[in-house]
């Protein structure tokens, strides 16, 4: 499995505080994942400080690589 986290740097207020929301979305997704079963499928939209969407993280099955 993986865990994939996306955040869109250009959106909402990432775009004009990028080290600060980052963060913040890493604290909160940190302490919050383990309300959300481990498993492919699971997923969350991620919102900045105002509430916007601005990414999300998701739980897929692991892929091999192809070369």
């Amino acid at each position: 499995m993986k865990f994939v986290l996306e955040v869109d740097l250009s959106a909402g207020a990432v775009a004009d505080a990028p080290l600060e929301e980052l963060g913040r979305i890493l604290r909160y997704w940190a302490g919050n994942v383990k309300h959300y079963p481990l498993e492919p499928g699971s997923g969350e939209t991620i919102s900045d400080s105002t509430y916007a969407p601005v990414g999300t993280w998701t739980i897929t099955a692991a892929t091999t690589p192809t070369d």
